[in-house]
């Protein structure tokens, strides 16, 4: 059986996802507070939905 892929997504669909507004996640992103990232040779930058669910699970624990 196949292993399935990890999804890469967009940060429009992090931002509707974890539901703050795009200028916090830009924040987020400057300060290295938010989910690891990745720069695609394009220009576009994806999250994995590995390190997202990662990011969001190290934020419950410190909550």
């Amino acid at each position: 059986m196949a292993k399935p892929r990890d999804e890469m997504l967009s940060i429009p669909q992090v931002i509707e996802e974890i539901g703050v507004p795009r200028a916090t996640f830009y924040r987020w992103r400057q300060l290295r507070k938010g989910p690891k990232a990745i720069k695609l040779p394009n220009g576009t930058v994806r999250i994995r939905r590995s390190e997202l669910d990662r990011w969001i699970a190290t934020r419950e624990e410190a909550a």
